[in-house]
């Protein structure tokens, strides 16, 4: 008789963050943020977009740097946010005017399938269908991924805003790690 065997393991969920910085050196900031996420327990980078130079929204301020990363993660999207807000602490965030210039943005869009509405978190994040310069660079990176509440893929919701406020891509993505 053949001992049963047992079935594989689950995988992990996977995350969508999108990143943004127009003060400082933003370049290295974002780069310096996905390699302390990345050193993060229960965190594995597994591939970040371009980095899209863009143009604010809100009051006047300078263009933004901007991009998105999939994370593959063992801990809770609560546990995510906490993260990122860190991060965004880490490097100097100050949040004063809303929409304002920042040194660091980290925002959870996706969370596997999660569709969830707390008071500290809502998924997917309840703007991303409205902003091009984070479904352009998702799509890059998760063009397939399917919007839990639209049904509709990543990709079909960038080509929707066509690009709209995302002026250049400064650089053709880098490999997968």
């Amino acid at each position: 008789m053949v001992p049963p065997q047992e079935p594989p393991p689950e995988p992990l969920p996977q995350a969508a963050i999108a990143l943004g910085s127009n003060l400082g050196d933003c370049r290295s900031t974002l780069e310096q943020a996905l390699g302390l996420l990345n050193q993060s327990p229960g965190v594995r980078l597994l591939c970040r977009s371009s980095w899209y130079r863009t143009a604010p929204i809100g009051p006047v301020q300078p263009d933004y740097l901007n991009g998105c990363a999939l994370l593959e993660v063992s801990i809770s999207a609560a546990a995510l946010l906490d993260l990122l807000l860190a991060t965004e602490n880490h490097f100097g965030r100050v949040r004063g005017e809303r929409w304002g210039p920042r040194t660091l943005d980290l925002d959870l869009i996706l969370y596997g399938q999660l569709s969830l509405h707390t008071a500290e978190l809502q998924l997917p994040h309840p703007r991303m269908g409205e902003r091009a310069f984070v479904l352009t660079p998702l799509a890059e990176i998760a063009p397939a991924w399917i919007h839990p509440g639209s049904g509709r893929t990543v990709q079909d919701l960038a080509r929707e805003l066509a690009g709209e406020g995302v002026l250049e891509r400064l650089e053709e993505r880098p490999a997968h790690r």
